[in-house]
C-alpha cells in the first residue's frame, strides 16, 4: 500500500497500519511541528514549482527554514525515530508542497487534518481558490495534484457549525470541484475500543465512484481508563495482536512527580469562576479528551486525574499515548512537554484502524 499523510503529527495513520501488520511504503510526509517563519508564500512557491525535482525543493524548504529560524522540528524527530521513512522524505511546509512531484507514485490513501479556517465565499461559488490562505487549501490542492484513490480527511466536529455552517459548505463544494466522491461522518474513540471522549469529524473520498460506504459501526468498549494507566498495567505491556489492543495486567511504576502537589490539588479541584465553571470530576472510567496543553495542568472540569492510593496524579505521557492508541513500542523520542503536546494534537489509531477497514472493503489499496 502506498501511503503519504499531510500535517503527519507522530503518524498515527502510518502506526494503524504497523499495528494492522499491512505492509505499506510512505511516500512522503509532512509537517513543520507547529514552527512559524514569515515568507511571502506566492514568490517562494513559484520558484519551487521553478525547481525541476522534489529533492531539489526540499533542500530549498529545508535551507529557507534553517536561514530563519533556530526552532527544532519535533514532531519530524519524533516521526524518523518511529516510521520506516528517510529523512528526505519528511517535508517541513505544505505551503511550499508540490504535489504534482509525485502524481507518477499512484499513491493509494493520504490522509491529513488542516486547522479549521475560515474563507472566502465572494460570489458564492466555493471553488477551490476561494479557499487560498488556508491550510485547507494546500490540503486540498494536494490531493488535486497527487490524485490517490482515497483521501481522509480529519477535524475537529465543531467544523460543521464553524463560520455560520459556510466553511463546511465550502470544503464540501471544493471536494466535489477536485473530483471525489466523499463521506462525512463524527466518530467517537470511545466506540472504537479506546476509553476516551474524543469525537472528530472524519471525511472519506474516493477518486473512483462506488456503490456507497458505511462508516465503520461502534463496538463494545471492554475497558476502562483506569486499565491503560502504568499502576494496572506496566510499561511493554499495552500491545496490540491483529490490530486489537491487548493488555497484559500487571502493575507498573512511574516517577512521583506526577502527583500534585498541596498547593496544585487546590488548584485543579475548583470549579473555576462565576463566569466560566466546570464541576470537578476526578477518576472518570471514560477519559476526557487529551489536550495538547495538558501538561499545563488544567482543572479538574477540563483535565483527567486519577487517585492512587490516595493521592491524585496527572497522566503521564505515555500513558496520554496509550489513550490515542499508540502502544508501547511506540519510541517517546522528546521532553515531557512535547510528548503531552504531540499524543494531544494526534488523531486516535483505534478509530483509524477501523476506518481502514470499512475502506478496504469497498476499494483494492493493499
Amino acid at each position: 500500500m502506498k501511503v503519504a499523510t499531510l500535517f503527519s503529527g507522530i503518524g498515527a495513520f502510518e502506526f494503524a497500519l504497523k499495528r494492522m501488520n499491512i505492509k505499506h511504503e510512505i511516500i512522503f510526509a509532512c509537517d513543520n511541528g507547529g514552527i512559524e517563519i514569515n515568507y511571502n508564500v506566492d514568490r517562494e512557491f513559484k520558484h519551487i514549482k521553478s525547481l525541476s525535482s522534489w529533492q531539489a525543493q526540499k533542500t530549498y524548504v529545508d535551507k529557507l527554514y534553517e536561514k530563519m529560524t533556530t526552532k527544532t522540528n519535533f514532531v519530524k524527530r519524533s516521526y524518523l525515530a518511529n516510521y520506516n521513512i528517510d529523512e528526505s522524505r519528511f517535508f517541513q511546509d505544505i505551503r511550499l508542497f508540490d504535489g504534482t512531484k509525485f502524481k507518477k507514485d499512484k499513491i493509494d490513501i493520504l490522509v491529513g487534518g488542516s486547522p479549521c479556517q475560515s474563507f472566502s465565499s465572494v460570489g458564492s461559488q466555493f471553488g477551490l481558490e476561494d479557499a487560498r490562505g488556508t491550510l485547507f487549501y494546500d490540503f486540498a490542492r494536494i490531493v488535486k495534484e497527487t490524485q490517490p484513490k482515497v483521501f481522509i480527511y480529519e477535524n475537529v466536529r465543531g467544523l460543521y457549525n464553524h463560520d455560520k455552517k459556510n466553511t463546511w459548505k465550502g470544503m464540501k463544494e471544493i471536494f466535489k470541484d477536485i473530483g471525489y466522491d466523499f463521506y462525512d461522518a463524527i466518530l467517537d474513540s470511545k466506540d472504537f475500543g479506546v476509553p476516551q471522549t474524543r469525537r472528530r469529524l472524519f471525511v472519506v473520498g474516493f477518486k473512483q465512484s462506488i456503490k456507497g460506504f458505511s462508516f465503520p459501526k461502534p463496538k463494545k468498549l471492554n475497558y476502562k481508563a483506569q486499565d491503560f494507566l502504568l499502576d494496572n498495567l506496566k510499561l511493554g505491556n499495552f500491545s496490540s495482536k491483529k490490530g486489537e489492543l491487548s493488555l497484559d495486567f500487571k502493575k507498573g511504576s512511574y516517577d512521583p512527580k506526577y502527583f500534585l502537589s498541596p498547593k496544585l490539588k487546590a488548584y485543579v479541584m475548583k470549579g473555576g469562576t462565576k463566569s466560566f465553571y466546570q464541576k470537578p470530576e476526578i477518576n472518570l472510567p471514560i477519559a476526557r479528551t487529551i489536550l495538547s496543553t495538558m501538561g499545563n495542568r488544567h482543572r479538574a472540569g477540563i483535565d483527567n486525574y486519577y487517585t492512587i492510593n490516595g493521592r491524585i496524579r496527572m497522566l503521564t505521557e505515555r500513558e496520554a499515548h496509550r489513550f490515542m492508541g499508540f502502544t508501547d513500542d511506540y519510541d517517546i523520542v522528546v521532553s515531557r512537554a512535547q510528548g503531552y503536546k504531540q499524543a494531544g494534537n494526534s488523531i486516535v489509531v483505534d478509530v483509524l484502524i477501523a476506518l481502514i477497514n470499512s475502506i478496504i472493503e469497498k476499494v483494492n489499496i493493499s
